[in-house]
């Protein structure tokens, strides 16, 4: 009995150890992986549209591949009609998202929702909108810059 005693006094701490050891940080070599928590997301202001938007990768505003979070407040809040020079390639992340296509803005007729998972392909020199009615929208947006939008909508 003696010896169980003395055996489990002794694993006692190496199992602590273990533990301690297998619940601690692994450090990631910079050189091969980098990364942003959440909260390390560096999000702009809302602007007057009620989207707000976080630049992940290259810059929106100049020639080359970009990756930026955009999201839409809830309230209505939306783009008016316009299109771009590129291809946009959008990723819904939470929310609904309301698209609509046209030069016609709608929100409440001329909108299809697009729920968390949906893939959208915002297609160059296309006019649509888009925006959130009821709940916040964040998407991912792919592209190639510059991500210039040009108003469209009908008179």
């Amino acid at each position: 009995m003696t010896t169980r005693r003395a055996l489990r006094l002794l694993l006692l701490p190496l199992a602590f150890v273990t533990t301690l050891s297998i619940g601690s940080a692994t450090e990631l070599n910079p050189a091969a992986v980098t990364y942003k928590m959440p909260d390390q997301i560096p999000w702009g202001p809302v602007d007057a549209r009620g989207a707000q938007t976080a630049v992940v990768v290259g810059d929106p505003s100049k020639a080359g591949f970009y990756m930026v979070y955009n999201k839409w407040t809830k309230g209505n809040h939306f783009s008016r009609p316009h299109f771009h020079p590129n291809d946009r390639y959008i990723v819904v992340l939470q929310g609904t998202w309301w698209v609509g296509s046209g030069p016609k803005f709608d929100p409440d007729h001329g909108t299809v929702p697009m729920p968390p998972g949906s893939f959208v392909t915002h297609t160059g020199k296309q006019v649509h909108w888009d925006g959130a009615k009821d709940e916040d929208a964040v998407l991912l947006i792919m592209g190639e810059g510059p991500a210039t939008a040009t108003g469209a909508e009908e008179r």
